[in-house]
C-alpha cells in the first residue's frame, strides 16, 4: 500500500472552504448549535453514523433534513414505533403479475435505500427491528431471501432518541451503540437564541439554503479526507487513550478504575482517528494533531464506556470520566 502524498495548500484550501460554507449555512438556518453542526459535519466526512439524543422540539429532525438539503443528498425519515417491522425499513418482496401472465416475487426497496436515513426515536422500536439496521450500518447493504443489495453511497444513519418517557422503549444494546461514530447531546439553547427564533422563525419555519454543495463535491471532500495525515505519535496517543478506558490498564485514571465496568472497543480507536482527521480538514490543516483528537474523543467515547452502579450513586457520568482521562493522559507517553 502506497503512502498518500502530503496535501498541498492549493488542494486543501478548496476542501476547507467547502466545509466552512456548509457550516455557515447550518449556522444561519439553525440557530444556537454551532458546536453540534461542526461535529455532525465531521461525522459525515468520517463516513460515520450519528446518534442524536435530546428532548422533543430541540431541532434534531430539522438539523438532519437541512444537512441533506445543503449536501444535496437523498433523505428519508422513519418514525420508529413498537409495531414497526424490519420489512418496513429494509423493504420486502411482493407477488406481482408479469407481462407474460406469470406471477413472481418482486423486491420493493424500503426507506433504508437512501443517502441519509433519519431513524426517529430509534429506541421505541423492538429489538428485532433495531437489529435489522446492524447490517446496513456496518456493511452498507441489505440481505433478504439470500440476495444482498448494496445501498446508495454515501449512506448514513442519523438516529434520534428521547432520554425521557422510557416506558415501553427498548434501549439500544451496546453492540449497536458501538456502530455509531458519535453520540451527540442536544441541550436547551439560551434565552438570546430563543428570542431570535421567536423573532425570525414564524411558526418554526426555516429559511431556504442560499448555497448547496454541487454533485461530486462531497466525493472530493472524501478524497481529501483520505490524504489527511496522522503522525505516529498522535496515532499512538489515540491507542493509549482507548486502552486507558479499561479498568486496570497501565494508564487508567482513578475514575476509570473506580467507575468503569467495560472500556471502549477497537472500533472506538478507529472512530477517533477518522474523526480527528475530519476535524483537521474542517480546520484547514493537512495533519491531524493532539488537539483534533481531544476535540472529537468525548463524542466518540461517551456511549462506548459502560459504568458501574457506584458511578450512579456518586452521580458521575461518562462525560466526567472521559474529561478526567483527557486531562491526565500525557501526550508524549513519558
Amino acid at each position: 500500500m502506497t503512502t498518500p502524498t502530503v496535501l498541498k495548500p492549493e488542494e486543501l484550501k478548496p476542501a476547507a472552504e467547502l466545509c466552512t460554507r456548509a457550516l455557515d449555512q447550518l449556522d444561519r438556518i439553525l440557530l444556537g448549535r454551532a458546536d453540534v453542526h461542526r461535529l455532525v459535519l465531521i461525522g459525515i466526512l468520517s463516513r460515520g453514523h450519528i446518534l442524536l439524543e435530546g428532548l422533543p422540539g430541540l431541532g434534531k429532525t430539522a438539523l438532519i433534513r437541512t444537512l441533506g438539503r445543503i449536501l444535496q443528498l437523498d433523505f428519508k425519515r422513519v418514525q420508529f414505533t413498537p409495531d414497526l417491522m424490519p420489512g418496513d425499513v429494509l423493504g420486502t418482496h411482493i407477488l406481482q403479475d408479469t407481462t407474460s401472465g406469470k406471477r413472481e416475487m418482486t423486491f420493493q426497496p424500503g426507506p433504508v435505500f437512501t443517502n441519509i436515513l433519519l431513524a426517529d426515536e430509534i429506541n421505541r422500536a423492538s429489538p428485532k427491528t433495531q437489529s435489522a439496521l446492524l447490517e446496513t450500518m456496518q456493511e452498507s447493504c441489505v440481505t433478504l431471501l439470500g440476495v444482498t443489495r448494496k445501498l446508495p453511497q454515501p449512506f448514513f444513519v442519523l438516529a434520534s432518541q428521547n432520554p425521557i418517557e422510557l416506558e415501553g422503549t427498548y434501549p439500544l444494546p451496546e453492540a449497536q451503540l458501538d456502530r455509531f461514530l458519535f453520540r451527540l447531546l442536544f441541550n436547551h439553547v439560551d434565552a438570546d437564541v430563543l428570542a431570535r427564533i421567536i423573532g425570525e422563525r414564524r411558526r418554526g419555519e426555516l429559511p431556504e439554503p442560499t448555497w448547496q454543495m454541487e454533485k461530486g463535491q462531497l466525493e472530493e471532500l472524501f478524497a481529501v479526507m483520505e490524504r489527511i495525515f496522522m503522525p505516529a505519535p498522535v496515532a499512538r496517543y489515540v491507542a493509549r487513550l482507548v486502552a486507558a478506558t479499561h479498568r486496570g490498564a497501565a494508564e487508567a485514571t482513578e475514575a476509570v478504575n473506580k467507575y468503569v465496568n467495560y472500556g471502549a472497543s477497537p472500533r472506538a480507536a478507529i472512530a477517533i482517528a477518522e474523526a480527528a482527521r475530519a476535524h483537521a480538514l474542517v480546520a484547514g490543516r493537512p495533519t491531524a494533531g493532539f488537539e483534533d483528537v481531544k476535540a472529537v474523543a468525548p463524542s466518540v467515547l461517551n456511549h462506548r464506556i459502560l459504568l458501574n452502579y457506584q458511578a450512579r450513586f456518586d452521580r458521575t457520568d461518562t462525560t466526567a470520566v472521559v474529561a478526567e482521562l483527557l486531562a491526565k493522559l500525557d501526550e508524549t507517553g513519558l
